[in-house]
């Protein structure tokens, strides 16, 4: 017997004597992988993408969000003409949990789709005073792909249908412990508030842990929720905001409120000539008024010019000259003679 054997025979006998009372371990190939110890337990995958013909601001958006989740996956362009539950499909292909789509019509409004990828639910918002990284300049920076705190207002817990959103957000903006694109530093702090029925937004940098300094890094945007459907993109609404308005509609009552004040300054000029007298404002009130009309002299034709004539009444009328002739025919008196 070889050396060798002998070793591995008074091995094999020490660990029978140890472990007798334990269970016998099963073999393992020397080409078998080590099992690893599994750390990373919350496997969420956010999907973000975007509808073609979105805006070059609504794409810088969509950018910073994906920075901002070291847990999300890209994908190319979703075209708008395909109906929005086929990004199920999408998603599962990526093994993607969770969607963030953002969709875009008329080159100006934007839309943002939440959803939870198999069940539901899903929410979509309208995003508005949006403003991207690029954008805003902030003084504030972090580290890419460090994990945030996620900072909510107490209102999200006095309604249902916040509740909801509330927990969303937070499988959605949460960054997995022990992600493997992650990095172990918490440096800060997304905050969700709400106020005038819409989700504000904003993103700082954690300064000071003592003091509570932070420093704005961006983007800012607010979120109007306008329904809450039980499925991934689609099923029956759960929840319809009251207060929403659509864009279409805005505008069109801003371009109605133009209007308006367009017809009122029309109608006052109209109002104001009427009130104005003209040339036959008052020709029926007197109907005795022909007789003591009066004509301009430069206006005066025909028989008309002898009213404006001076006439001499006793003497005739004698010209100039034939009165000049009189005066030199008149014979000269003698007055010495008839002295």
């Amino acid at each position: 017997m070889s050396k060798r054997k002998r070793v591995l025979e008074a091995a094999a006998n020490v660990d029978e004597d140890n472990d007798q009372n334990e269970t016998q371990e099963i073999p393992r190939f020397s080409d078998d992988r080590v099992a690893k110890r599994a750390k990373w337990v919350n496997r969420e995958r956010v999907l973000v993408l975007g509808s073609r013909g979105i805006s070059h601001r609504d794409r810088h958006l969509m950018l910073n969000m994906r920075d901002m989740l070291p847990h999300s996956k890209a994908e190319a362009k979703c075209d708008p003409k395909d109906p929005v539950h086929t990004l199920n499909e999408i998603a599962e292909m990526r093994n993607c949990t969770k969607c963030l789509f953002f969709e875009g019509r008329k080159k100006q409004d934007l839309y943002m789709w939440m959803a939870n990828i198999g069940e539901g639910p899903s929410v979509k918002f309208l995003v508005e005073n949006m403003h991207t990284m690029d954008e805003m300049r902030m003084t504030g920076n972090c580290l890419k792909g460090s994990r945030p705190l996620l900072s909510f207002d107490p209102l999200f817990d006095k309604t249902p249908h916040h509740q909801l959103m509330k927990e969303m957000l937070v499988q959605m903006f949460g960054t997995p412990n022990f992600h493997p694109k992650s990095q172990p530093f918490i440096d800060h702090v997304m905050t969700f508030t709400l106020l005038d029925n819409r989700i504000w937004f904003r993103n700082f940098q954690i300064l000071d842990e003592v003091k509570g300094e932070l420093a704005e890094i961006g983007p800012r945007f607010a979120l109007n929720p306008i329904k809450i459907f039980d499925g991934p993109f689609r099923g029956t609404p759960l929840w319809t905001s009251p207060t929403f308005i659509s864009p279409f509609a805005h505008r069109m009552l801003i371009k109605r409120a133009a209007a308006g004040k367009y017809k009122d300054r029309i109608e006052q000029k109209l109002v104001k000539e009427l009130r104005q007298p003209g040339i036959d404002a008052y020709v029926d009130n007197d109907p005795a008024g022909e007789v003591f009309e009066t004509i301009a002299p430069e206006e005066a034709k025909g028989v008309m010019k002898n009213v404006f004539n001076r006439k001499e009444t006793g003497k005739p009328r004698i010209s100039k000259r034939a009165a000049k002739k009189k005066k030199s025919t008149a014979p000269e008196m003698d007055f010495e003679a008839m002295d």
